[in-house]
Order: C-alpha cells, then structure tokens, then sequence
C-alpha cells in the first residue's frame, strides 16, 4: 500500500480575500498541486459599469491599499486611449514619479516585513527584528520615503485622490519637490546597501529546465525601464500592443479556485502558464536600468537574467534602487505645467491600457458611451497571471527537496508562494502535513 504526504493550509493570511493550498505527493512525485482561491466576489467591474469615465481612477484605486496608483495608473491610461488624447510630458513624468514610490513601498514591504523572515529562519518579521533591529528599521525608513512621494504627489498615502484622467488635479510646484529630493538622496544610499544585505541571504537552488521554462511577460519600452507605459513582449518573441491582450492571452475557471488562471492562447495545455512581476520586467528590461543600478548588480555578482524565483527578492531590491534613481531624475528635471490636466470630452470608445504594478501586468479595458457613462470593464491583476505558475513551481520544488523533514519542507512550499509576492502570498505558519493513505 502506497503512503502519500499532504501538504494543507485552509486559509493563507494576508491574502485579498481567501485562499488555501493542497499539496500530495510520493516517493514517484507529485500527484496534486492546488493553490485554492476562494475569495467572494468584490464586483468592482460591476461597480464601475454606468459611473461617469472621470470616476473610473478613485473607484479603481480601492481595489488595492497597497498598489492602488497601478490600478490609478491603468484606468486613467485606458480612458486617456479610449479619448484619444496625450498629457504633457511633465504630467507624464509625475505620473512616473508616482508610480516610484509604489514601487519603494510596496518592494520594501514586501523585502523586509515578509519575505527576509523565511530566509533568516524567523516566523514573523516582529521576532527577526529582536536579532536584526537596525535592518528592520532601515526597510521601515525606505517603506517611509516610499509612502512620502505617493503623499505629495498622490495627495494621501494610500488610494490616492489627486490623480485624474488628463493628468493631476494639481501639481506640486518645484520648491515642493525639493524636501523630498534630500530625503530620496538618503533612501537611495540605503536601497544600495539593502540590495547588498538581500544578496547575502541564502536561496535554495531551484531551476525549471526545458521545456517547462519560464514565459516571462512584462511591457518593455525604447527608452526607460517600464512602468506606466510600453508594448507587452515574451521571452518568446511575443510583442504586441495593450489592445491585443485578449487576443493572446484568456482567463479560466479551475474547479478547486473561485479566482481565475491566467493562460497564453493557443499553448498545449500545462505548457501555457506564464510569469509577470519583477524577475520577468528584469530579464526583459535589463538594459534599459540606470547605469548606478546595474553596477550594484554587477557588484552583488547578479547577472542579467534571473530564473531562480527565490531570488526575486534581489531583483526587487534592485527595481527599489533604481525607482530612487529615477525619482530623482525626474525632480530634477520637473518643470511645473501651466495647466494640472487635459480638458476632456465624453464619446462613445473603448480604451485599452497596461501598467506595471509592483506584482506584475495589470490590465484594464473601458468602453464608454457618448456621454461618458461606462458600459463594460475588465480588469485582469498580476495575480491571476501567476497563480498557473506558483502551482507549477510547487510541482517542480517538491520532489527536489522531499527528503527535508516535513516541517522544513512546508515552510520551504509557504516561501516559494511568498516569492511572488502575489495578492495570494502570505505570511502564515499554520500549514500542517500529515500522513494519508492511498486505497
């Protein structure tokens, strides 16, 4: 009679809604991988559909408390495609400097406060910090940076109420600015040595050979690291532009998840996941990071491309340095516009736009009719993008490391979820294995 192990956890902590992972496997391998979502219905699509074009950025950014500029960010993008109309260039960089310190903030959480703790061998980012007080409270101080550029630019630190279609309700003025370009100088600094602490941190070796080879997804743009703009490409020569997402790519049902799993159309099936979030905008983007961010990754010894996901964590230390170095860039050439925004005028139209938020992708598709009601939304989170592929990790990990003692091998399975950094990752210590039989 053949034993199987479980791996289960009924609910997964700090999760949009809720969620539960089941792993059984043998001696032969893994027999199930399921990553359970089972978050209720949140009906912002719905929510949006007859509200007035102007309201899509304030609804939107409730989505999320901590990536609501990307939600921002992709409604105003979509409707500004939908009318057919560009803001100036300064309107276009605060947007960027915004998006900035989203990328600071939510990285830093992320780094210090939920994903350090399980290469150092602590249950929570309270008990490292009895041990590592003063790196505890240098992630505190970068978070706070963060926080500080989405407060100015944003108006408040969380969901922000000064973004609008065609550009800000108001703009800071130059002298604004300035306070907080001290403070980035020193956030800067730190972000170098915070990439240099995360490189020291030891990462299990785990490695996806062909032909199951990541799909790195990410937007890429001619001339910057993408973040607000850019054409969607693939590791596999994909490119095209954020009206043809549908095209390529579809959400499915799966039985075990209320949450859909995103695919690539037209893939043999189990070879049509894909990856999106940091590790994929860096192999897809290396070039395009700033000459000071690149020599720290050549200087921690990282190479260009990274395939290792327990080693995302560098990779965003890294996009945390280089968002400094770009915030910094943009102050430093801001000029304040006459005008905050674009006067826009409703019409019958669809729009179409893809962000970058700090997990990934995010899509946003609008149509709206001649008097700027909203008819249709979609809205597709870097979440459901990668969920095929966390559980597609968890296959490949287990049979790797199945000879760790059950309790090593379960936090080893609850880090590689926190590697994505999801909506679905978590930072929980409840999973339980436990022997069962197979008839």
């Amino acid at each position: 009679m053949k034993k199987s192990k479980v791996i289960k956890v009924d609910y997964l902590a700090r999760v949009e809604g809720e969620g539960a992972l089941y792993i059984r496997y043998d001696e032969a391998g893994v027999d199930d991988v399921q990553l359970k979502i089972f978050e209720p219905p949140r009906f912002f699509e719905a929510f949006l559909r007859g509200r007035d074009y102007l309201e899509a950025p304030d609804i939107t950014a409730r989505i999320c408390g901590i990536c609501p500029v990307a939600y921002q960010m992709s409604a105003v993008h979509a409707m500004e495609n939908a009318l057919d109309i560009t803001p100036a260039n300064e309107i276009r960089e605060l947007r960027r400097l915004l998006y900035c310190g989203e990328w600071i903030e939510s990285h830093v959480l992320h780094i210090y406060m939920l994903h350090a703790p399980d290469f150092l061998g602590y249950e929570s980012a309270v008990a490292m910090a009895k041990d590592y007080p003063q790196i505890v409270q240098r992630g505190l101080h970068i978070k706070k940076i963060g926080n500080a550029i989405v407060n100015l630019i944003g108006g408040r630190e969380i969901h922000p109420i000064n973004v609008r279609v065609g550009g800000f309700y108001r703009m800071p003025t130059v002298s604004e600015l300035q306070p907080l370009r001290e403070e980035l100088l020193k956030g800067r600094d730190m972000a170098i040595e915070s990439a240099r602490w995360v490189a020291s941190l030891p990462f299990p070796e785990f490695k996806r050979d062909a032909p199951f080879a990541y799909e790195f997804v990410a937007l890429s743009h001619p001339d910057e690291y993408p973040m607000n703009e850019g054409r969607i490409i693939s590791s596999t020569g994909l490119d095209i532009n954020a009206q043809q997402y549908e095209e390529y790519f579809a959400e499915e049902h799966v039985k075990h998840s209320n949450a859909l799993h995103s695919v690539i159309k037209g893939r043999e099936k189990g070879k049509d996941a894909y990856l999106v979030g940091p590790m994929a905008r860096y192999n897809l983007n290396y070039d395009r990071l700033s000459p000071l961010t690149k020599s720290i990754a050549k200087e921690i010894g990282f190479p260009p491309f990274c395939d290792n996901p327990f080693q995302s964590i560098i990779v965003r230390s890294l996009e945390v340095l280089y968002a400094f170095d770009e915030a910094l860039r943009i102050i430093d050439s801001y000029q304040r516009p006459h005008t905050p925004y674009i006067k826009t005028q409703a019409k019958a139209a669809t729009g179409y736009a893809v962000t970058e938020a700090p997990r990934g992708l995010l899509y946003h598709h609008y149509s709206i009719d001649a008097q700027g009601k909203i008819t249709e939304a979609k809205i597709v989170a870097p979440t459901s993008q990668n969920q095929k592929t966390i559980e597609n990790d968890l296959r490949y990990l287990v049979p790797h490391y199945m000879h760790l003692e059950e309790e090593k091998l379960r936090a080893l399975c609850e880090q590689a979820i926190r590697n994505y950094d999801p909506c679905i990752s978590c930072a929980t210590h409840f999973l339980k294995i436990h022997r069962e039989k197979n008839e």
